[in-house]
């Protein structure tokens, strides 16, 4: 893929994920509070796209490898061809 920005759909999850925490109280109520100021806003992509050109390696289960076509694919000999 050639830009992850445009062909990756990235979920927008609610943004109370940021701007609240739940915890327990002394009490032992479970209770919710407002940890941003009152009024603003955020944003909560469920995860980033890192510009390729930061990345020099990538570590997967099958091993490390350079971040390049050739890096990955020697990961998965059974797919060169």
């Amino acid at each position: 893929m050639s830009d992850g920005v445009r062909d990756i759909p990235i979920e927008e999850r609610s943004p109370t994920e940021v701007t609240h925490m739940t915890g327990m109280t002394e009490a032992g109520a479970v209770e919710t509070i407002r940890v941003a100021a009152p009024g603003s806003s955020a944003r909560n992509p469920g995860f980033d796209v890192t510009p390729a050109r930061l990345i020099t390696g990538v570590i997967t289960e099958r091993g490390v490898a350079a971040a390049s076509r050739e890096g990955l694919l020697s990961l998965f000999p059974e797919r060169k061809a």
